[in-house]
């Protein structure tokens, strides 16, 4: 497993070089406006919800003293929160929606990595995969807020709530390869047997998730060249784990 992480991770450093080389980017430009649009659109709710959540939070303290010290936790936990909850947002609307555009890119790689351009595989359209971006991403959505909620708890535990938030960017990371992984299993595997196959190499999954996880706290660029990087870095280790 830490192989394939190192390997998943490994395949950014290469996914520039090959994007030019294929002349993807005409591909990414309706996915990095989806992506930007979604940004624009979870950034500004969460500002203006922020506000509400912290004073709904500093409500369970009923009691005049340290009254100061619980506003600033409130505010704190609110924000972790919204961070959290506004970045798991943030990657499945956009990898839901970009489904139809990046499989073609996806497919692409792989024809260039296998020399095979007569591939045989699924033949579906673009509302068939646009369906099964947003399912497999509702999927993914469900099973990361039932784990990373829990987790955010136990991150307000001192010591514990160190490996708490590890565990909440271990999480987060899984399920953003998880689905960067899908736009080349789309052609390959039905719904079920996609999921069993991330299950197979998760280590794939992560190491394509951390970088990705990262990058998206890089201002403003993070959310123009994450998505197109990531996916070609997962497409590769992807095609490579189908070829095993």
């Amino acid at each position: 497993m830490i192989k394939d992480i190192t390997h998943g991770i490994g395949a950014y450093v290469k996914a520039f070089g090959l994007i030019s080389k294929l002349r993807l980017w005409k591909y990414f430009s309706i996915p990095i406006l989806i992506s930007i649009l979604t940004a624009i659109v979870i950034i500004t709710t969460m500002y203006f919800l922020s506000g509400s959540l912290g004073a709904l939070i500093n409500k369970a303290w009923i009691w005049e003293w340290g009254a100061t010290a619980a506003a600033l936790v409130s505010k704190f936990v609110a924000g972790l929160l919204i961070v959290a909850l506004g970045l798991i947002l943030y990657k499945h609307i956009v990898m839901a929606l970009s489904a139809p555009f990046m499989s073609p890119v996806s497919e692409k790689i792989e024809a260039h990595l296998t020399g095979n351009t007569n591939h045989v595989h699924r033949k579906t359209s673009f509302q068939e995969q646009l369906a099964r971006g947003v399912r497999i991403n509702l999927r993914n959505l469900s099973k990361e807020l039932l784990c990373t909620i829990p987790l955010i708890m136990l991150s307000f535990i001192p010591i514990v709530g160190i490996f708490a938030t590890i565990l909440i960017f271990i999480v987060q990371a899984y399920y953003a390869g998880f689905g960067n992984m899908d736009y080349t299993m789309e052609r390959h595997f039905d719904y079920k047997n996609s999921v069993q196959f991330v299950r197979q190499h998760r280590g794939v999954a992560l190491g394509n998730g951390i970088p990705f996880v990262l990058m998206l706290f890089i201002p403003i660029l993070g959310f123009i060249i994450t998505l197109p990087i990531a996916v070609t870095a997962a497409s590769v280790e992807t095609v490579k784990s189908l070829k095993k």
